[in-house]
């Protein structure tokens, strides 16, 4: 059985929120759809891109992509049982959309999103 994955954010942390918001617009060739002093985010056809001021309460240091996944409990069951470590647990982040985040065994970030 295939099961399809794909990705559907990806946050990146900025030192200037103003900077960084008007090169991403540059970039896309439109206006971001979430413009607040806390997070920048841009939809382009169902990808979504953010902008996290000092990379947010997470402390992210580089950008993080967020794959899409049917059950994020049992993803992270799957990834823990062959050496990730759980970074940031899950969480529901608004609207029924729940993230979590595990480090593989190089310390590399993977973000998982689940909506309901």
């Amino acid at each position: 059985m295939t099961t399809t994955h794909r990705i559907k954010t990806v946050l990146h942390p900025v030192s200037d929120l103003s900077a960084a918001k008007d090169v991403y617009a540059a970039m896309f060739g439109i206006a971001p759809q979430t413009d607040s002093p806390y997070y920048v985010g841009f939809d382009i056809d169902g990808q979504h891109v953010g902008l996290v001021p000092g990379g947010g309460p997470q402390g992210m240091t580089s950008p993080v992509t967020y794959w899409e996944v049917s059950d994020i409990d049992a993803k992270l069951a799957e990834l823990t049982a062959v050496g990730a470590t759980v970074t940031e647990a899950a969480h529901d982040v608004g609207g029924g959309r729940v993230i979590a985040t595990v480090a593989d065994t190089d310390g590399n970030v993977i973000g998982l999103l689940q909506d309901k």
